[in-house]
């Protein structure tokens, strides 16, 4: 599930259309997806009232995209039809089924900078359109959604998929600790570059596709803008709710699993921008060490805090020194592998052993500098109480902290070995073997420089190779 993956260009608000071109021919801004599988009778009222929506109300030159993904009905030839008549629309065909799989393919042959999808039934009022891809458009966020589950909006829907929604969403918030509301509402909007690198990431070719793409982009920081929606319920939806939750089910058992070990390389699109404040280079101050004494200082303040839980519990059945020993020993593998991971960015199981090794070096230093303050305090004073103890302790844990700190980013955790490579390359180059995707500079504002295949995975182990007949470029869109 890895792949290389080059730097996104910085975040920038996309040029206003030319006064000509609102409505006139020209690329696209915005393209609006909607799958599609056998709705031969809902598919031309739904785009013929999204195109009057977005002809009415948005500001910028658009484009409707129908993917019919297997279709065994008039579905196809319904769009055909609509894409002859609307010079707006257009059509896909895929002869595979999965919602993921056409959202997938369209968006990857998609030179539209801000891409969305909403379903076929528009449950969703348009008039939240604009404001969920206005932060796209803008450069403030990366990703957006529409929201069913905030205070503020207003659903109808039954008390069985109410209920189902909302269980999903707590299950995800436990299991993935997804903080996103609503993963489930067919209404979501991405930037193109950020489909680009992320999409080949996202595994599941079915209905888990959206969600997963979330925790992905959660996960590795980007940015996700939600929009509370007005949502009606349609009830002649075909959506197989039980099969559907199954196989949510299997895919948050195989993201979480691949999290939890390590599998996806996400520090591949952690820091993608380059315009974020935390890497500006300051007079004086190491790469990355203000970032690093962030996370080191919330991890040790965790560590502390579980170290004198723990010194407590222990004194209860043995010594001060004992006690000290045995707390410190536990909290210091958990701070090793804490600090590992989330303060110097090491990922994999990769000399996960030695480090754990070298962290109970640290960890002696610590002990020796514990302990001797312990010895000091009863050698002046006999029997002191609990809470003379605790102090102590806590004074010799800031000094030791200290020390740790330097040893960590020193000695464990050097920048050339802790922090992932491309978070040192400049802003204009790319991960060996990556296409070089520079910023718009030529008079077509949406259409990025590309010196390679967008389409051609950038990577020799691509786990979604394209399959006969999807590839974008083996696609005919009908007009």
């Amino acid at each position: 599930m890895r792949t290389n993956l080059g730097n996104l260009p910085a975040r920038q608000h996309l040029p206003g259309p030319a006064p000509d071109d609102v409505a006139g021919p020209g690329a696209p801004v915005l393209d609006v997806v909607i799958p599609v599988y056998n709705e031969e009778d809902d598919l031309e009222p739904c785009v013929r009232r999204l195109h009057a929506h977005l002809t009415r109300t948005f500001p910028y030159p658009f484009r409707i995209t129908v993917a019919d993904n297997a279709s065994t009905d008039l579905t196809s030839a319904v769009a055909r039809s609509l894409a002859a008549e609307i010079p707006e629309v257009e059509s896909f065909r895929l002869e595979q089924k999965g919602r993921g799989r056409a959202l997938r393919t369209v968006w990857t042959a998609s030179e539209a900078p801000v891409l969305a999808y909403m379903d076929v039934d528009l449950s969703t009022d348009l008039n939240a359109l604009l404001p969920l891809v206005a932060p796209l458009i803008s450069g403030h966020s990366d990703l957006a959604i529409g929201s069913r589950l905030t205070r503020s909006s207003r659903v109808v829907r039954g008390a069985k998929r109410e209920f189902v929604s909302r269980a999903y969403n707590l299950l995800l918030r436990g299991s993935l600790a997804a903080r996103f509301s609503d993963a489930q509402c067919g209404f979501k909007a991405i930037r193109g570059d950020v489909a680009q690198r992320l999409l080949p990431m996202v595994e599941d070719s079915g209905w888990f596709f959206d969600t997963e793409m979330l925790v992905l982009a959660e996960r590795a920081g980007l940015r996700i803008h939600e929009v509370p929606v007005d949502w009606v319920d349609d009830p002649d939806s075909s959506v197989d709710v039980i099969r559907t939750a199954t196989d949510d089910l299997r895919g948050v058992m195989r993201v979480g699993r691949a999290l939890a070990t390590g599998q996806l390389a996400l520090d591949r699109l952690r820091r993608p921008f380059g315009d974020d404040p935390r890497d500006r280079e300051v007079p004086g101050v190491p790469a990355g060490l203000a970032r690093q004494l962030v996370g080191f200082c919330v991890v040790g303040a965790i560590s502390t805090l579980a170290y004198l839980g723990l010194f407590s519990l222990f004194r209860l059945g043995t010594g001060s020194q004992l006690a000290n020993a045995l707390a410190l020993l536990v909290s210091a593998f958990g701070n090793t592998a804490a600090n590992r991971r989330l303060t110097f960015g090491v990922r994999g199981r990769d000399q996960a052993v030695r480090h754990q090794a070298q962290g109970l070096v640290v960890f002696a230093i610590g002990l020796a500098l514990t302990s001797g303050s312990l010895a000091a305090l009863h050698a002046a004073t006999p029997s002191p109480d609990h809470s003379t103890e605790l102090a102590v302790l806590i004074a010799a844990n800031l000094a030791a902290t200290v020390l740790r700190f330097l040893l960590f980013r020193a000695w464990l955790f050097p920048p050339d070995r802790g922090v992932p490579q491309e978070r040192e390359l400049p802003q204009d180059q790319g991960l060996p073997g990556a296409p070089a995707y520079q910023p718009v500079a030529t008079a077509d504002p949406y259409q990025p420089v590309v010196t390679a295949d967008p389409y051609q995975p950038v990577a020799t182990g691509d786990p979604y190779p394209p399959q006969p007949g999807t590839h974008p470029h083996d696609l005919r869109r009908a007009r």
